[in-house]
């Protein structure tokens, strides 16, 4: 007779603890930078602690420690004091698969169990990750502006982080669409790194350097906003059209200002709440999931 016994195997000496069901569970959610997305994500996972604290008696704590700015080195930092205290489990958002590689491998060293959101886990490493279908996400914005500005003229990206793979997906797709119709052409790509101001600054400098730019797609939650501000200020209203990225309030209110016309969210109080059900389980000791798809709504002027 098959039983669940060998999902329920310890992963490491640090499991014995979490197999006490008297002791706390604590985790330690490490987003990319101190951004209002991460603290949807994080409002989620403390919904899920909450949950599973009342489903199971137990208290589970969620340590929120988030970089103040998307550097690698400093969340590489903070990836690695986090281990030093030996948690239950380590919930990451990536800033460069590569870059975060090696601080990573530590934890897997120390037996620690990890989870990634709103992003991809390195090559070759057992980690599930939730977010949404990051390439169907840029798809989405780019089509829709294409058939906004009549599959024709000049468009830009904003990139967010360069090497954040979440971001760089998103950036791909977007210009496979645009590369589809002959007659649109990607004449600018900005960095933001995930900062609305510098978003601000580097698309109002792109659309004074490109007077006939039509339109605008992002890769990240920031600039989209510092976008729909650059063209808010440049008087641009109406005339250059933008499809954003995520849920953040600004974004919403430049929807509703007429400034965007839409916007594409991957849901980060869902991302927060199931990758802390993901990493509950793993400090139990279960298998969990490859990939847990937290889907992608589309925000416009009618549905907010």
């Amino acid at each position: 007779m098959l039983t669940a016994a060998p999902f329920l195997t310890p992963l490491a000496a640090g499991q014995a603890h979490a197999a006490d069901n008297s002791a706390p569970l604590r985790f330690v959610l490490i987003p990319k930078t101190v951004h209002p997305w991460f603290d949807k994500a994080n409002n989620g996972a403390q919904a899920a602690a909450a949950m599973i604290s009342q489903a199971t008696g137990r208290k589970v704590e969620i340590e929120y420690r988030a970089p103040q700015t998307a550097d690698v080195s400093s969340q590489n930092d903070i990836i690695e004091r986090a281990i030093a205290t030996h948690p239950d489990g380590l919930i990451l958002d990536l800033l460069d698969e590569k870059g975060n590689r090696a601080t990573m491998d530590e934890a897997v060293d120390e037996k620690i169990p990890m989870t990634v959101f709103d992003s991809l886990p390195p090559e070759g490493m057992d980690i599930t990750a939730v977010g949404a279908d990051f390439c169907e996400q840029g798809t989405m914005a780019a089509e829709r502006l294409a058939n906004l500005v009549g599959k024709k003229g000049e468009v830009a990206i904003m990139m967010g982080v360069p090497t954040a793979p979440n971001h760089t997906l998103r950036a791909e797709c977007e210009k496979k669409v645009f590369a589809k119709y002959p007659d649109m052409k990607v004449v600018a790509t900005g960095v933001d790194n995930d900062s609305i101001e510098t978003a601000q600054k580097q698309a109002s400098a792109i659309m004074q350097a490109h007077p006939d730019l039509v339109g605008w797609v992002e890769c990240d939650a920031s600039g989209p906003v510092g976008v729909g501000q650059a063209i808010r200020e440049s008087g641009k209203t109406g005339k250059v059209k933008e499809v954003g990225l995520d849920n953040l309030n600004d974004m919403i209110q430049l929807i509703k200002d007429g400034v965007a016309e839409s916007s594409a969210s991957s849901r980060p109080e869902m991302q927060g709440y199931w990758a802390v059900v993901s990493a509950w389980q793993r400090a139990m000791g279960q298998k969990t999931p490859k990939y847990i798809d937290t889907g992608i709504d589309l925000l416009t002027s009618k549905n907010l």
